[in-house]
């Protein structure tokens, strides 16, 4: 853990600690009652402001300065920014790409080749395999994702179940990736090697999956689309004449693909394949360009850039003729963004004035005392990375947090450290997307175009994959102990006394 505050700040309470947490309770649960799927466009933000505010009368009451909680809730801010660089890119990408041509190029062909029946099942099974390749869930949702749920919407399909598809689909590659940053983070915070790490994941990701698949497969045998052979044939006649529509307009995304299976970091691939995109559009979509630009009396070249500026910034409003498509193809730009950041930032203050406060580790101390066996120390870290991803909204604390917290614990009981490594992802990665104040779950019903709470009982391998890492606890099956250790490998602990 980290160090004790000084004596002259005595630790918080219990009660104190949970003070803020059920302020913040009550208020989500207005927010959503009186606002409805309205609540994430500005009172669910209000809501953690107030909550913050709680906390930093309960920091002031025990000593702290408002100088160090001030410093404190800008630290916690400034661990969001990425995140928040990365959304502004994804807004520019989605208006660029629409625009271009790309995304309804994907919808297009996807018509042709995705049949209802197998669509959810397709979905999460591209979405897998694109994850697994570049490491990144964001970079899937923000690339295949948004054509899927075009895709979806064009065949009046449930973006809910399509996005819980892409969504479960995305994180069984971000979790078994051995480019992924989380993948790699839980092992270090424990002691293990990162390969050790992802074997012992399969025993629990690989079943999850295993449902999941099985689950929209059965979704999509037994729900048929809502649209006729006629209003898809409008669809299509409606994408070919209002784009110059052609495989050439996939190459942006395989670029972006190849770019961060190549280790390039994601805000600079997605910032750079919406400026590829905005090349394409110039290129390939002059007159949607320029249409778009709205630039009478000025040469083409700089309409075309004007065009070109405005989807970067405020996204691309399609006009096809196409009530259904149109409302799809009408997304993007950075502004649009805006309300996302808003809801990350508060939520990276409620978190940070608990970090700083000490109140989130006097909360996950308290678990501490429910531990009587390995099923109960298995469902506290579960329940610990769970709450750090509601309380600090940040899947890297949901991580960091109880690593430190559970692996002297781990170690005490002969457990090997890999089994906390697995616990934390099953926990603190896959749950990260089904909060909606959560930077990840912020970034995918932005990315998507589906509210947190509409997918959520959707993602199958999410939702599946905390529940058998339990009862795995709970039976103590592929719970290994530290002498069972694979033939020529080092145990982390001896390593450790090495080093």
């Amino acid at each position: 853990m980290t160090e004790s505050p000084p004596a002259s700040r005595p630790e918080p309470g219990l009660l104190q600690s949970f003070l803020p947490v059920f302020i913040l309770i009550v208020l989500l649960w207005g927010s959503v009652m009186l606002f409805g799927d309205e609540s994430s466009s500005g009172p669910n933000q209000i809501a953690l402001i107030l909550a913050a505010s709680a906390g930093i009368l309960v920091g002031i009451y025990n000593g702290y300065t408002w100088t160090e909680l001030q410093d404190g809730i800008v630290k916690g801010i400034g661990l969001s920014m990425g995140a928040i660089l990365i959304l502004l890119a994804v807004g520019a990408l989605i208006g660029t790409w629409i625009m271009a041509g790309i995304v309804p190029t994907m919808i297009y062909y996807g018509l042709q080749i995705l049949h209802p029946s197998i669509f959810f099942l397709a979905s999460c099974a591209i979405s897998a395999v694109v994850s697994l390749a570049t490491g990144s869930s964001w970079t899937t949702a923000s690339t295949i994702g948004i054509a899927l749920i075009g895709i979806a919407g064009a065949l009046e399909l449930s973006t809910a179940i399509a996005a819980g598809a892409i969504i479960s689909g995305a994180y069984f590659g971000d979790k078994l990736s051995p480019l992924s940053d989380t993948t790699n983070l839980a092992p270090a915070m424990v002691g293990t090697e990162l390969f050790t790490h992802i074997r012992h994941m399969m025993w629990t990701t690989v079943p999850s999956m295993t449902i999941a698949m099985t689950l929209f497969g059965i979704i999509g045998f037994t729900q048929t689309s809502s649209g006729n052979g006629a209003d898809l044939g409008e669809v299509l006649t409606a994408l070919d004449s209002s784009f110059n529509l052609g495989l050439h307009l996939l190459i942006p995304p395989v670029i972006v693909i190849l770019l961060v299976i190549k280790r390039m970091p994601a805000f600079p691939a997605i910032l750079l394949g919406a400026l590829i995109g905005g090349l394409f559009a110039a290129l390939f979509q002059t007159g949607v360009v320029v249409s778009y630009a709205a630039a009478d009396g000025l040469p083409t070249w700089i309409a075309v850039i004007k065009g070109v500026w405005k989807s970067l910034f405020g996204g691309y409003a399609a006009v096809t003729g196409n009530e259904g498509l149109d409302k799809l193809l009408s997304r993007g730009g950075m502004t649009n963004m805006l309300n996302t950041i808003w809801l990350i930032m508060s939520a990276m203050t409620f978190g940070a004035v608990m970090e700083t406060t000490r109140m989130l580790h006097k909360l996950a101390d308290s678990v501490l005392g429910f531990v009587r066996s390995t099923g109960s120390l298995v469902a506290s870290t579960l329940a610990t990375s769970i709450g750090c991803n509601i309380i600090a909204s940040d899947q890297y604390i949901a991580i960091v947090l109880p690593g430190r917290m559970f692996r002297a614990e781990f170690e005490r009981r002969g457990l090997h450290p890999k089994n906390l490594s697995r616990i934390m992802e099953d926990s603190g990665t896959l749950t990260s997307p089904l909060i909606p104040w959560n930077t990840c779950g912020a970034f995918m019903s932005q990315t998507l175009g589906v509210a947190t709470f509409a997918y959520l009982p959707f993602c199958f391998l999410n939702l599946c994959n905390p529940v058998i890492s339990a009862f795995y606890g709970f039976t103590g099956f592929t719970m290994e102990k530290l002498q069972q250790e694979p033939e020529g490998e080092v145990p982390a602990h001896a390593a450790e006394s090495k080093a």
